[in-house]
């Protein structure tokens, strides 16, 4: 089975910054390309930041120059460095791959971040 573990959500407040992390079992990062998504109470699930397999980037107009994306090949970890966070950033934050998906492939529960004063 695949499975995500993401970790390093919290509270901050507006203009913090936060970093979060996803481990995957079952499945080497490296060989696929990867995505943050998130999903705010009311509203769909959405790609933020996505890394291909040649560790190319591409981010949601909203998170544009204040997220980045990244990989950690020794560790097989997703990260996401999130500078000057808004309160519309609130929302729960998932890994998962964004083009080719393994069949085994689950949701992991997310990590919850909340931006507010």
């Amino acid at each position: 089975q695949v499975q995500f573990v993401e970790s390093g959500g919290g509270w901050v407040q507006p203009g913090g910054s936060l970093r979060l992390s996803c481990a995957g079992s079952g499945i080497t990062f490296m060989f696929y390309a990867m995505g943050w998504y998130r999903q705010a109470p009311g509203k769909e699930r959405e790609l933020v930041a996505n890394i291909n397999r040649n560790d190319t980037t591409d981010y949601n107009d909203s998170v544009r120059g204040r997220f980045t994306i990244s990989r950690d090949n020794a560790k097989n970890e997703l990260l996401l460095q999130m500078n000057s966070l808004k309160p519309e950033d609130t929302a729960v934050y998932y890994c998962y791959p964004t083009k080719r998906v393994p069949t085994a492939a689950r949701w992991g529960q997310g990590t919850q971040v909340i931006v507010s004063s």
